[in-house]
This record gives structure tokens, sequence and C-alpha cells, in this order.
């Protein structure tokens, strides 16, 4: 990143939308964001990862079943986008970080 260019901060909700960013992105941007949503108090997220091949679904489910905050996960029903999103419940401790 240049260093004029200050970096973007987007709100914590109980729903993110990975469609704005690459793939190569993903892996630690969802890191940060589960442990934003536990600091915030959120007990479900929603992970909007696309339908698609199916791809970014796995690498997302990948960093869900790995993670030390999440309890479970799921398919979104379908009025929360089926398929094309992952809900995952947060618990469980927070990893320390060095």
């Amino acid at each position: 990143m240049p260093q004029d260019e200050e970096p973007v901060e987007f709100p914590i909700e109980d729903v993110i939308d990975l469609h704005t960013f690459r793939p190569q992105e993903v892996g630690d941007l969802l890191h940060d964001y589960l442990e934003a949503a536990f600091d915030k108090g959120f007990v479900e997220v929603r992970i909007i990862h696309g339908k698609g091949t199916g791809v970014l679904r796995e690498k997302v489910r990948a960093i869900l079943k790995r993670h030390p905050l999440v309890v479970s996960f799921r398919q979104a029903d379908e009025t929360g986008g089926g398929w094309g999103a992952t809900v995952a419940v947060l618990g469980g401790k927070k990893p320390e970080r060095d």
C-alpha cells in the first residue's frame, strides 16, 4: 500500500460480503473479521462468498474449520443467500497473537 493511502475501515456487522475483496485477501481478512465480530458480541455471522464455482466457499469453510472462535458453521438458509453464504456460530476462546 502506498504510504499516502490510509487504511479503509469497514464497520463490523453480523454479515460480511467477500465479493469486494480479492481472493488472496480473504484469509487474513476473514480471521480479522471473526475476531472483530466476536469482540463486538456477535454470536452468529453470515459470510457471503457467492455461488460461483465453489472455490471461495471451500476456502471460507476451511478457515472456519480451523478458527478457534468458530463453534460451528452451516449453509445459510434461502433468505440468507443459500449456498452462496455460510453462517458461522462464534464462541470459544480468542486466539493470542504475537
